[in-house]
C-alpha cells in the first residue's frame, strides 16, 4: 500500500522534491498530480487513496494549516488511528507554522533547517509502519513483488509466498509460489506465537526457518525453458521437536518466449522476505 502525501499545492515544489526522494528509496507513494487524470472524481480518488494508504505523510506549513482541504485529510488520518490503534499519520515540518492542536502532541520530521535530515526521519517513521507482509525487492535487471499470506488446509496452517518477478528489459513476467502446509505440531506452534505476538511474527518464524534451511543448502533456483509450471518439494524441519513443515515451489513464465532459458533466484526472494519483514517487525508499533 502506499504512502499518501498531503500537502497544499503552494508547496508543490518541495513536496515534488520529497517525492521523488521518496521513490529512490524504494517507497510507494501516492501523489494527486501524479495519479489523478482528467475527468477523475477528485473526491472519490482522494477519500479511496486515504483509506487505502499505509500512513499519510502530512507536511505541516503556513499554506497547508490554513487549507480546509489539508484539515480534512488530516482527519481522515487521525481517525483510522483511533480505528486502527496504531500509526497511521506521520506529520513533517516544512516552515515556522502553527501546529494543528490535535497533531501537536506527535513527533514530527523537521525540514526547516535542513532536508536531508528531515528525509531521513521520514524515512524512518515509514520503515515503522510499513506492511511486513508487502514488498518489493529491486535489481539491476528486474524488480519483484511479492506477499505473504496464511490459511488453513483440512486445520493446519497453511502459508504462501506469492511473487513476480518483472525483468526491466525483456517482455515476460515470471509468476511463482511458494506453499509451506504445517503439521499438527507446527501449526500448534504458529497459533501459540500468533497468540503471544502477532500474525506478521507467526509468518516470520516460518520464513526464518525457511530462510535458514535455503542458505544452508545453497542458492535454490527454478529453471523456466518454456512457459510449462516447474516444481520442486521438500520437507522442512523446525526449531522443534515434531515441527515440520511440508515445501512446494512453483514457478512458470509468461509474455513473449525469447528463446532463452530464464532462472528464478527463489533463495533470494525469501531472504528479501526475511529482512523486510525482520525490519518492520523490529518497530515498537509493531509488537
Amino acid at each position: 500500500m502506499p504512502i499518501f502525501i498531503s500537502y497544499s499545492h503552494n508547496d508543490k515544489t518541495f513536496v515534488d522534491k520529497l517525492a521523488n526522494q521518496l521513490v529512490q528509496h524504494n517507497v510507494n507513494v501516492w501523489l494527486d498530480r501524479w495519479e489523478l487524470s482528467v475527468g477523475d472524481s477528485i473526491i472519490d480518488c482522494v477519500q479511496n487513496a486515504v483509506e487505502g494508504a499505509s500512513a499519510l505523510l502530512v507536511v505541516l506549513s503556513n499554506n497547508s494549516v490554513n487549507s480546509e482541504w489539508c484539515k480534512k485529510e488530516l482527519s481522515a488520518g487521525l481517525l483510522r488511528e483511533l480505528e486502527e490503534k496504531r500509526v497511521v499519520v506521520l506529520p513533517l515540518k516544512l516552515d515556522d507554522c502553527s501546529i494543528p492542536l490535535f497533531a501537536r502532541g506527535k513527533m514530527y520530521a523537521d525540514f526547516t533547517k535542513n532536508f536531508d535530515e528531515g528525509l531521513k526521519a521520514v524515512l524512518q517513521g515509514i520503515a515503522k509502519i510499513t506492511n511486513p507482509s508487502l514488498g518489493r525487492a529491486r535489481e539491476e535487471q528486474y524488480d519483484t513483488d511479492w506477499s505473504i499470506d496464511d490459511g488453513t488446509i483440512d486445520g493446519n496452517i497453511a502459508l504462501n509466498i506469492n511473487f513476480v518477478q518483472l525483468p526491466k528489459r525483456y517482455p515476460y513476467t515470471c509468476l511463482s509460489q511458494i506453499e509451506i502446509l504445517a503439521n499438527t505440531h507446527a501449526s500448534a506452534r504458529f497459533i501459540k506465537e500468533q497468540t503471544l505476538t502477532n500474525n506478521h511474527h507467526a509468518k516470520l518464524h516460518i520464513i526464518n526457518i525457511l530462510n535458514k534451511k535455503l542458505k544452508e543448502d545453497g542458492v535454490l533456483k527454478l529453471l523456466l525453458s518454456d512457459e510449462k509450471m516447474v516444481s520442486q518439494r521438500f520437507v522442512l524441519n523446525g526449531s522443534e521437536d515434531g515441527e515440520v513443515y511440508y515445501v512446494t515451489v512453483s514457478s512458470r513464465r509468461m509474455g513473449e518466449d525469447t528463446g532463452f532459458d530464464v532462472l528464478v533466484n527463489v533463495s533470494g526472494v525469501v531472504d528479501d522476505c526475511y529482512q523486510h519483514m525482520s525490519k518492520v517487525l523490529a518497530s515498537p508499533y509493531n509488537k
